[in-house]
């Protein structure tokens, strides 16, 4: 279970519904505005509470694209406050902070500070502590198994 949780964090498209609207025939464009936050009045929106290792969150996630294989995946997504430990990572994501920030250790002890304005990526083998006061980015996701919005 807590596993689970981990993951919807790490890759909030976990739960989000498959809409029959994102597809690939069209560029999926996100506008000033939606990046500036408008993005999460979207009829896509998903709302989620979890449980980390710091208690009680919730996160906010608008999918704007899934590729028709369900491996490639981008959207929006913001955060609570959370604390948690990923064993792996398990998938391959490219993020751009927005607002807030995340601290990502290592498992060797390496320290990465993420804060808004910054980008990173972490391949799916990743392990370590994700630990955030809060964040809103913008993510490309890659997962090797078609990932099916359950």
């Amino acid at each position: 279970m807590v596993r689970f949780v981990i993951s919807i964090l790490a890759a909030g498209f976990l739960v989000t519904p498959l809409l029959a609207e994102q597809t690939s025939e069209h560029p999926q464009k996100m506008s000033k505005a939606e990046i500036a936050g408008t993005i999460f009045k979207d009829k896509r929106l998903v709302v989620m509470a979890h449980e980390g290792e710091a208690g009680p969150y919730k996160t906010e996630d608008v999918e704007t694209f899934l590729s028709s294989d369900k491996k490639f995946d981008s959207g929006m997504y913001r955060s609570g406050p959370a604390r948690m430990t990923l064993e792996p990572y398990g998938v391959d994501e490219f993020m751009y902070f927005l607002e807030g920030g995340v601290t990502l250790t290592s498992e060797d002890g390496t320290v990465t500070e993420i804060k808004a304005g910054d980008a990173v990526t972490i391949g799916k083998e990743w392990r370590g502590v994700w630990d955030t006061k809060g964040y809103t980015k913008i993510y490309v996701i890659y997962s090797p198994t078609p990932m099916t919005g359950e």
